[in-house]
């Protein structure tokens, strides 16, 4: 693993935070106002970190105009009760506060839309930590975790932060995906919603937050 990075780019969902519970709430009342059965916690959890639109197409099978209707209810719900409904994993806030007070650049990439990844991370205190807050935009256009990192390496290069040695921290498969379409590596983080067989291809995986400090940063 190639030492030191020189910059650092965050998943969100299952990497910061854990907001399964606003998420799945949401997700049971979008599936309830839409007069379907509500899928089991198991199964709802799974739409945990890859784009909304992108789990109501796979995962409940929704066309193109179904998945628009059920977008509008979930985010309607989300941003009034779900967003609120996340905490922070143990030590990640430290590991945060050490990035931030090093000379390595931090940016936020999820595929969360902006507005509530800001409402969360500003709720929780974790904001100061980021150089750069990129996500979703709001009309989804871009929330593939690929484009995602692309917008987050622009918004970097545009503060000149050093984009010699960029490195990915996430959870899923996605983020793994998304970040080596731009030949970043990705460090997998054991305590997220992924499973082992979204490890392959990771440079890293960290079980602690404090083992993931020393991974980032030496």
């Amino acid at each position: 693993m190639k030492q030191p990075f020189s910059a650092i780019l965050f998943d969100l969902d299952g990497t910061i935070v854990d907001s399964a519970p606003g998420i799945t709430a949401t997700l049971a009342h979008t599936f309830e106002r839409l007069g379907l059965a509500i899928p089991t916690p198991a199964e709802l959890v799974a739409y945990v970190g890859p784009p909304i639109l992108d789990s109501f197409r796979d995962l409940a099978g929704f066309s193109f105009d179904e998945s628009e209707r059920a977008l509008g209810i979930y985010r309607a719900e989300y941003l009034s009760t779900g967003v609120f409904n996340a905490t922070v994993y143990p030590g990640v806030e430290n590991v945060l506060r050490a990035i931030h007070e090093s000379d390595v650049a931090l940016s936020l990439a999820t595929s969360k839309p902006e507005q509530p990844a800001k409402l969360i991370l500003d709720r929780l205190g974790l904001l100061p930590y980021f150089d750069v807050i990129t996500g979703a935009s709001d009309d989804e256009v871009r929330s593939a975790k690929k484009d995602v990192v692309e917008e987050a390496l622009e918004r970097l290069r545009a503060l000149g932060a050093e984009l010699n040695n960029p490195v990915m921290v996430g959870d899923r498969e996605h983020d793994v995906a998304g970040a080596a379409h731009h030949g970043i590596p990705t460090i997998f983080v054991k305590w997220g919603y992924g499973s082992p067989a979204e490890e392959v291809g990771t440079i890293a995986v960290a079980k602690t937050a404090p083992e993931l400090q020393r991974l980032l940063l030496g």
